[in-house]
Parts: C-alpha cells; sequence; structure tokens
C-alpha cells in the first residue's frame, strides 16, 4: 500500500473544486472602480476567482483602502509537519493586501505585487478556526502604493503579519474599447 491509501491513516480524504472562468471575471471587473469591483464579488454579482474557490476563501468586508477575508484552517491546507502551510497564509496575506490596493482604484487602474514580507508568528491548524486576514493601505501613490495586513485565528490570536508594495498602472484597453 501506498501513503495515501494506509489503512492507519484511515480513507483517502478528497477535495473538488469547480470554478468560473477567469476572463470572465477579468472582463466584469475591467470597466469597474476597485471598490465597485470587490463589493460586487462579496454580493455574488460577481463569481469568485479561481485562487479564492480553490482556497476556500471568503471575501467578508471592503471599504476604500481596507479588505477583510476570512479563510477555513482546513488539512488541506497542510504541509507534512501539520499546520497550515505558510504559502496558503501568505496567498491570503497578499490576497487581502492587493485587494485593498484595488479598493483605492479608479475604473481603468491595476495593480500587481512587486514585494512581499511575510511574518509567521504561531502555527496555524484546524484547532485555529477559521483565520481573518485585515489588510490595510498605508500608502496609495499613483505609480506605487504600499499596504499591511495581520492575520488572526478565531480566538483573536495574531498569526501573522505583511507588508507589500505593489505597482499601479493603467490597464490596457479592452478588445470592446480598441479601435
Amino acid at each position: 500500500m501506498d501513503a495515501t491509501s494506509s489503512q492507519e491513516d484511515g480513507p483517502v480524504r478528497e477535495r473538488r473544486v469547480a470554478w468560473a472562468d477567469p476572463r470572465a471575471i477579468a472582463r466584469a471587473g475591467h470597466g469597474m472602480a476597485g471598490l465597485d469591483f470587490l463589493r460586487a464579488l462579496i454580493a455574488g454579482d460577481i463569481p469568485p476567482p479561481p485562487i479564492v474557490t480553490l482556497m476556500g476563501i471568503a471575501l467578508a468586508e471592503a471599504e476604500p483602502g481596507r479588505v477583510t477575508m476570512r479563510m477555513p484552517a482546513g488539512e488541506y491546507l497542510y504541509n507534512p509537519i501539520g499546520s497550515v502551510h505558510g504559502g496558503a497564509l501568505a496567498t491570503l496575506l497578499d490576497s487581502v493586501m492587493g485587494c485593498a490596493v484595488h479598493s483605492t482604484l479608479p475604473a481603468g487602474r491595476g495593480y500587481t505585487t512587486l514585494e512581499i514580507k511575510v511574518n509567521y508568528l504561531r502555527a496555524v491548524t484546524e484547532g485555529s478556526g477559521s483565520v481573518t486576514a485585515i489588510g490595510r493601505v498605508v500608502h496609495a501613490g499613483r505609480r506605487q502604493a504600499v499596504a499591511e495586513a495581520s492575520l488572526a485565528d478565531e480566538a483573536g490570536r495574531l498569526c501573522a503579519t505583511a507588508s507589500t508594495t505593489c505597482l499601479v498602472f493603467d490597464l490596457p484597453p479592452s478588445r470592446e474599447e480598441r479601435p
């Protein structure tokens, strides 16, 4: 028997994921201000991006310069030592900070992460419950934005902090807008 089907480990677990077309999601948000796009995602008017569906992330709140997301600390996110993989937590932190930046942008502007720094403060496991990440914009300039985030477990204990610098740019015109 291989490690995935050992009787000692119990039955093999399975997780199925279905997602919406990411190109359609991008098109839907292309002409919207960032905050309007995020609020449409929260309302369910636009389906979530595939990474959000894959990881079980829920976009909970969006205000100008501040976004909150939640994610279960499910075992499907575990690393080999029995805790949520740091990369999964970094993805949540990157997402919440990027969306905080996005919430400040008018229609026709976009962003991408230039760098991210994460400080892990405590292990996250299923016993942590759902984790909540809050992203806040520190500086929103024409070409760059800086944001920070905190991640806490269900008991309110701080598990990680992060900071990012994002490049801010004009989006290329959509096919419909091109001459």
